[in-house]
């Protein structure tokens, strides 16, 4: 009886600690800096509107939503850092300033669960992540003609790495 319960203790914890981990089975495509998207940082900055957290915040005087937080990595897989998503004076998730160069995000996108985003940072621009399920149309026909990075379901994520270079090339041709 006493294996028996054992058994059960084990497997159950097994399967909660599966539930607990962050799955990313979703990796998308890059994202980059829009080419209207300009930073404060002489570095470059990202920001990531990951999913809204359901849990409540009761220490929240504004009772208003939060970002769930995520992870960065360095493009060699080194975890750089976990992100407290939330930016008590904006009201909205936490722009962090970073040298150029490749990263990779694992965040939570509202009806996906977790997901891997890589991400290229440039000088003096910021990079923005839609993770939150917002309809990003609204922001003009450059995002939606830009072949946007996506995820499954069509929701737009951001701008495809590249995309600024590729537009700039082309208006410099056809001129």
């Amino acid at each position: 009886m006493k294996v028996y319960l054992l058994l059960i203790s084990i497997a159950g914890g097994v399967f909660f600690e599966g539930c607990a981990s962050p799955h990313h089975e979703i990796v998308l495509e890059p994202v980059g800096p829009a080419s209207n998207q300009l930073s404060k940082s002489s570095q470059g900055t990202l920001a990531v509107f990951s999913a809204w957290d359901s849990a409540p915040r009761f220490n929240d005087a504004l009772q208003r939503n939060h970002h769930t937080d995520y992870q960065l990595f360095a493009a060699n897989g080194a975890l750089l850092r976990k992100v407290h998503n939330d930016d008590d004076v904006a009201l909205g998730p936490k722009y962090i300033a970073l040298e150029p160069g490749n990263y990779r995000v694992v965040a939570r996108a509202n009806g996906y669960g977790w997901v891997t985003v890589p991400v290229i940072i440039e000088a003096r621009k910021t990079t923005l992540v839609h993770l939150e399920g917002a309809d990003l149309k609204a922001d003009g026909v450059a995002l939606e003609n830009s072949n946007p990075v996506r995820l499954p379901g069509g929701e737009i994520v951001g701008w495809r790495a590249g995309t600024r270079a590729m537009t700039k090339r082309a208006e410099v041709t056809n001129r």
